[in-house]
């Protein structure tokens, strides 16, 4: 009875192996057949009911059974492996006709390409690029500029304070007294950089912008090596066309003090949208660094004069490429900023 039992298992594994399609339909014969509870398991705990000799004969035909079921499990996960290696291998495959992906290539932005183009210009003149911290002191921002304990522009309403004594700075100006106070004269810096405002976002503000600060001290500089180098930079930044002019303005850390305005590049002056008409268009603030300025550095002023200067990073941008709008900078619009790829 139980050799019929061994035949009718053996006869279902096969039976069982030869549908079986994958690694998991296998083994579930295995467990069905094999397992704790599984058939032949069932039948092998009957076996204390039998004689010594009935149980001996039963034993070595159950442990053959067992072998060779086992025999037909290992082959059939074998097969069922490589099946499903073959498939894999069959959805991977790489049509190497097939045209690649198109990778697309990033574009740099346009704040950082009228930086780069502004430092270049200045660079050829043998100025070198420095920077400074964006979190500057009270000391530095205002106090070591000339900027008097009233000036409108240290009132909560203009100045993003963190403490008392810090705060992200205004301009990059603080970069002139890092310098004089490191360096010695003859000195001929630019310092580019993020400035900080307390500004309501609309087509023309930003509470974060960009500045490039100018610096120049040495002997004998006057305001005529001013105005050389800033009509040098106009021509080479909006072309060989364009004058320049500078009328009379006030800034605390310059004395004299100018804001330069050139023709417009547009319409050569006659005026149009880009000039509002009038022909002329405000591009930065300069003048000669006032002495109580190099005087915190401690610069002989005696004998050293300097010029400075500064201009919107993002004026220059929109004036160069037409935008209208500052906020399109920074909303990070790709369609925008693959414009200037």
């Amino acid at each position: 009875m139980q050799n019929t039992q061994l035949s009718a298992i053996l006869n279902e594994a096969k039976a069982q192996l030869e549908k079986a399609v994958s690694r998991s339909e296998t083994d579930e014969v295995r467990v069905k057949l094999l397992g704790k509870k599984g058939k032949l398991t069932e039948i092998l705990r009957s076996m204390g009911s039998m004689s010594p000799d009935d149980r001996k004969k039963f034993g070595k035909s159950a442990n053959e059974a067992r072998a060779e079921i086992e025999g037909l499990l290992a082959r059939k996960f074998e097969e069922v492996k490589a099946a499903e290696h073959a498939l894999r291998f069959s959805a991977e495959t790489v049509d190497v006709t097939e045209p690649g992906a198109d990778i697309r290539i990033g574009v740099r932005h346009p704040i950082t390409l009228t930086i780069d183009e502004i430092s270049r210009i200045f660079m050829s003149m043998g100025f070198s690029v420095t920077e400074g911290p964006e979190v500057e002191t009270v000391f530095n921002n205002f106090d070591a500029l000339n900027a008097a304990p009233n000036h409108p522009s240290r009132e909560l309403t203009d100045t993003f304070y963190i403490t008392g004594d810090t705060l992200l700075r205004t301009q990059t100006s603080p970069v002139q007294i890092r310098t004089l106070m490191r360096r010695q004269p003859p000195i001929k810096v630019i310092a580019p950089g993020r400035c900080f405002r307390v500004d309501t976002a609309d087509a023309t503000h930003s509470p974060m912008f960009h500045q490039v600060e100018g610096l120049l001290v040495d002997e004998d500089v006057t305001m005529s090596d001013l105005k050389g180098a800033l009509d040098s930079f106009a021509k080479r930044m909006f072309g060989a066309d364009v004058r320049t002019r500078f009328r009379p303005h006030f800034f605390p850390f310059t004395e004299p003090s100018a804001e330069m305005d050139m023709s417009c590049f547009k319409c050569g002056g006659k005026g149009c949208r880009v000039c509002k008409g009038g022909g002329w268009i405000e591009i930065l603030g300069c003048g000669m660094v006032h002495p109580n300025v190099l005087k915190v550095g401690g610069v002989d002023t005696e004998r050293y004069t300097g010029f400075a200067f500064g201009m919107g990073v993002e004026r220059i941008a929109m004036l160069r490429h037409g935008v209208d709008d500052i906020r399109l900078f920074y909303e990070n619009d790709m369609r925008f900023i693959e414009q200037f790829k």
